[in-house]
């Protein structure tokens, strides 16, 4: 696993943490104290704020999982990944998209752009 990955699997724990506990742990762990996350529908920075944002997102989409599409890649201290948000029990996947994070000397997320190439209708 390259570190790439290494950081990539950490950033989906965060966004499929089970609980407020757990997801505080996992936003640390994947991001700096001062990382940031920005989509078309948001643009916040710091673990509280990140933390929010994935809560915010589990409870538009309760049980879905975040999952990853395709291969990680990555050079110098740029990484890109295909990701869809999958409900496990029909398989649907209503939201998908790809980011693009820039990681620090340490392997965590300074900072992730998100694209969403697919939301439902009226998100």
């Amino acid at each position: 696993m390259t570190s790439y990955d290494t950081a990539i699997a950490r950033y989906f724990e965060a966004w499929n943490a089970p609980d407020a506990e757990t997801l505080a742990k996992a936003v640390a762990a994947a991001w700096t104290e001062d990382g940031s996350y920005t989509d078309p529908f948001t643009d916040v920075r710091g673990h509280e704020q990140l933390a929010a944002v994935i809560a915010g997102a589990h409870e538009q989409f309760p049980g879905f999982e975040f999952r990853l599409i395709g291969a990680v890649d990555g050079h110098h201290d740029v990484v890109r990944f295909g990701w869809e948000l999958v409900s496990p029990t029909d398989g649907s996947a209503p939201v998908a998209g790809f980011d693009v994070a820039r990681l620090a000397e340490d392997g965590r997320i300074s900072s992730v752009s998100g694209f969403l190439d697919r939301v439902p209708a009226g998100a």
